[in-house]
């Protein structure tokens, strides 16, 4: 790019997703925030929403306008509700720019099983196949050079970079996996509903989404990759009273007397040089509030010999490292930089 900022557009500006992507791309080196854009709210400030952001973003909230966001930007982040993306990505592509889409309508490759999951037509074949499912730490070669990056979902990016090595190796039995995760309310988005409402979510853990939850169909897919046969898993979900976090915690019979040090010895190597995936000693287990904030995923390992199983569990902020930190980890893929580029920030604490 002639040393020159490479020219970012947000479509989605009001949402946590969005307003995350605000907050790592200003301190970004090699990017410039053009076009902040809310197709409810354009014309205004997104101060006015969003106080936090006074005198940090001061230019007002442009719509979508896809030809006046390819006269603005070069890369534009899709931050909106499943359903709008499908519609709107192949315009934005029409334009010429580059796509990362953090909603869901581009991760399931099968159009007919992502319309009976999400309940919204399916965005057109071509784009599906074109589009690159970007789990950084899994697919990152393929994300390199892309023109459509689709990100994983919150849930999915703990989950699958908990399993992915595991399966990989034949190490467990891919029938056999359980899947509990658990989520801050943040998740659900800015949107008021009885289910995120304080009185009913203050000091209260709550199923939801039992055996429904759109994620299961992105996590089977990629773990049916992994393991190179058709694999199914059982994935609950839960909603926990904090603002931030995913915790998945995954059992799973193993294939053969693997220990802890085993384990740990065969995702460090997965893992190695990928800057944002930590690996626990043995008897170490980590903990939400150990991520909060940052890009980071932090995986642990308890291997019970009585059962044969092993549990991992993995955890990650759902609102970095589950939307906007890996989208923007994308992004630095995609342009060839270096993969933690404006991502270099610790963890909150406490």
């Amino acid at each position: 790019m002639s040393g020159e900022k490479v020219k970012v557009a947000i479509v989605g500006s009001t949402g946590y997703g969005g307003v995350e992507l605000i907050r790592f791309l200003l301190g970004h080196p090699l990017v410039e925030i053009t076009s902040v854009i809310s197709s409810s709210s354009s014309g205004v400030p997104i101060s006015e929403g969003f106080p936090h952001l006074t005198e940090i973003i001061v230019q007002n909230l442009d719509g979508v306008d896809p030809e006046l966001i390819a006269e603005k930007a070069d890369v534009v982040f899709t931050a909106t509700p499943s359903g709008v993306s499908g519609k709107l990505v192949p315009e934005l592509l029409n334009a010429g720019l580059k796509v990362i889409d953090l909603s869901g309508d581009f991760r399931i490759k099968d159009g007919q099983i992502y319309e009976s999951w999400y309940k919204h037509e399916a965005p057109r074949a071509d784009l599906l196949a074109q589009a690159v499912y970007g789990l950084a730490e899994i697919t990152g070669e393929q994300v390199q050079g892309a023109e459509l990056i689709s990100n994983p979902g919150c849930y999915p990016t703990a989950t699958l970079l908990g399993l992915i090595p595991a399966v990989e190796a034949g190490w467990i039995d891919p029938a056999s996996i359980i899947i509990d995760a658990k989520s801050g309310v943040s998740g659900a988005g800015r949107g008021t509903s009885l289910m995120t409402h304080y009185a009913e979510i203050n000091e209260n853990l709550k199923v939801y989404k039992m055996n429904r939850h759109q994620h299961i169909p992105e996590i089977e897919q990629a773990l049916s990759e992994a393991a190179g046969e058709n694999v199914t898993v059982t994935f609950t979900t839960h909603l926990t009273p904090m603002t931030r976090g995913i915790m998945s915690t995954m059992y799973a019979t193993l294939k053969g007397n693997y220990t802890e040090a085993d384990l740990i010895g065969l995702y460090r190597k997965r893992y190695e040089g990928r800057p944002f995936v930590r690996i626990r000693e043995a008897g170490s287990w980590p903990a939400t509030k150990e991520v909060f904030g940052s890009n980071y995923c932090d995986i642990g390992f308890a291997v019970d010999a009585r059962t044969g199983r092993v549990t991992i569990i993995s955890v990650i902020d759902n609102i970095v490292k589950g939307a906007a930190g890996q989208a923007i980890q994308n992004l630095n893929l995609a342009m060839g930089w270096e993969e933690d580029c404006g991502l270099k920030l610790s963890p909150v604490y406490p």
